[in-house]
């Protein structure tokens, strides 16, 4: 499969989720970004898994809606905390005992607000060398970043190959939104994080 990487050991012992669990919530992840590959997106798709039930799904809708900060996840916490409000439930508890599985390392923006939500373990498959905020280019996952939430766990690796081959196939053609596009909100979260890092 992959590594494990940093987090909080007491509560993410509970969410270490089994190769089965992996290879199934995976499978979906993955046709999340196909969907995005297929729609003009960067093939980025992911799963919020819930006590066994997806509660939120999401794949890249930067260029669709001319909006940065639509990346896969941001769009899945959308639908949880929706699916929170419509259950009754109470956002935090539900956050804390959900799984992310997502295709590509979570960006620094989307790492951040993983942690602000307590989300204990994220399943990824290729690193994110440009932006991943779980170790390739700033570690939010695990980095001692007081009043910033909770640390969580990364599992690495699962169908990286696979990953990496959409990434190509996407950067092959071309991004009609490529150059225009604003990345002043992963910039943000990069600053944020590095002036709590500061504090």
């Amino acid at each position: 499969m992959g590594t494990e990487e940093g987090g909080k050991e007491e509560s993410v012992e509970l969410f270490c989720p089994s190769e089965e669990e992996i290879e199934r919530w995976m499978a979906r992840a993955f046709d999340m970004a196909k969907e995005a590959l297929e729609n003009g997106e960067v093939p980025v798709g992911c799963l919020m898994v819930y006590k066994d039930k997806v509660v939120g799904k999401g794949r890249n809708e930067v260029n669709e809606t001319k909006n940065a900060t639509r990346h896969a996840e941001m769009v899945a916490l959308d639908q949880v905390l929706d699916w929170c409000w419509r259950s009754s439930l109470d956002v935090k508890s539900v956050c804390e005992r959900i799984a992310l599985y997502v295709t590509v390392e979570p960006c620094i923006m989307c790492a951040a607000a993983l942690r602000l939500l307590n989300i204990p373990v994220v399943v990824y498959g290729c690193r994110n060398e440009r932006f991943g905020g779980c170790g390739s280019v700033l570690d939010v996952s695990s980095a001692d970043l007081p009043h910033t939430g909770t640390q969580f766990k990364c599992i690495s690796g699962h169908r990286a190959e696979e990953a990496i081959d959409m990434l190509k196939t996407f950067y092959k053609q071309e991004n009609p939104n490529g150059e225009k596009q604003n990345h002043s909100a992963c910039l943000f979260f990069l600053l944020l994080t590095l002036h709590f890092q500061n504090v």
